[in-house]
């Protein structure tokens, strides 16, 4: 690890940061563009920018007081200001936006025309479904013959809000973790994950953006990452494993909650079954595969998942993949289920 950037500590920053805090965020400015590459997630998902965001969509309201939202863009700059302030002085990336599920809708005046009456200006919009990445290139670790830079993500769907009730707080998740240069795939641990954050304000977003990052232990999971380097799968065993993920699907209820939760679909162990031949980075060889690999076959795949499952499956292959190492060094019986 001696090409980690150190982070700066919660404690030295606390003062600056709520010293810092604007309301007004349009005072976050995005220093550095990312190249273009292949998207962080894949799936249904359509690439916006924040301006469209702001400029061309409606924010939705509660129904019975008609009170707005917390709209996309408001998570997104909240979010980035509280990366800008925790890790001052590190190159902060244009958030990465995807969205899904498009809500389309026309003024009142309009209500009454035809579609091919009517004008944009009589049109509204807005995405039921949105998640972003911003990527702190500055921060970054070399495991296992790939560079990983810092990211941080989240996502908002408003089908978990009760949208046609009153006020009340909204879900969101957040994320920081690495993602994989060669690959755009994502890389969380548990501790670097919130999966359902309530908040009713951009100043709650902030705040529990700040927590997360300090309660992320980077130094732990850069030396876990690293450590699934030094475990090798034969093939058959790789075999072995995906065969009882498939399995792990069809069984029982009961069964599958004597076992460690798998949320990877057969669809995506299908993906890793063929990019186990084909992936030009992590693919197999000469009848063998380290779990590095093997684990960012599964992240590769989980690309192809809906961007309100994307997060929860990201861990969840962290998970399988360490609990599948301990495994196989005969630490940990938890996945011996998986390898038998």
């Amino acid at each position: 690890m001696n090409d980690l950037v150190i982070i700066p500590s919660h404690d030295r920053m606390e003062t600056s940061v709520v010293n810092d805090w604007k309301q007004d965020v349009e005072d976050a400015v995005l220093i550095m563009e990312q190249p273009k590459r292949s998207p962080f997630i894949e799936a249904n998902t359509t690439e916006v920018t924040l301006d469209h965001l702001k400029n061309e969509c409606i924010i939705p309201t509660f129904a019975k007081d008609n009170e707005v939202c917390i709209s996309h863009q408001s998570f997104i700059e909240s979010v980035y200001e509280a990366t800008r302030d925790f890790y001052q002085g590190e190159t902060i990336c244009t958030p990465e936006i995807r969205t899904s599920h498009i809500v389309k809708g026309r003024i009142p005046e309009a209500i009454n025309k035809r579609v091919d009456q009517l004008l944009e200006s009589d049109k509204t919009m807005y995405y039921e479904r949105m998640i972003f990445n911003i990527e702190v290139p500055s921060i970054r670790q070399d495991i296992n013959g790939n560079q990983l830079s810092l990211s941080v993500t989240g996502c908002k769907s408003y089908a978990r809000d009760n949208l046609s009730g009153k006020l009340t707080a909204q879900k969101f998740s957040i994320a920081v973790g690495f993602l994989n240069q060669a690959c755009t795939n994502q890389c969380l641990s548990t501790d670097g994950y919130k999966e359902e954050v309530r908040a009713t304000s951009s100043r709650d977003l902030y705040q529990f953006t700040l927590d997360l990052f300090s309660q992320y232990n980077v130094a732990k999971h850069i030396h876990l990452m690293q450590s699934l380097g030094d475990t090798i799968l034969s093939e058959h065993q790789f075999c072995q494993i995906l065969g009882r993920m498939r399995l792990y699907n069809y069984l029982p209820q009961y069964q599958q909650r004597e076992l460690p939760r798998l949320l990877i679909t057969d669809s995506q162990i299908n993906n890793v079954a063929k990019q186990y031949i084909y992936d030009d980075n992590f693919a197999g060889m000469n009848g063998e595969i380290n779990m590095w690999k093997f684990y960012n076959l599964i992240t590769g795949a989980n690309k192809n998942s809906y961007l309100d499952t994307f997060l929860g499956r990201s861990v969840n292959a962290t998970e399988v993949s360490l609990g599948l190492t301990k495994a196989l060094n005969h630490k940990d019986e938890a996945y011996s289920w998986f390898i038998e």
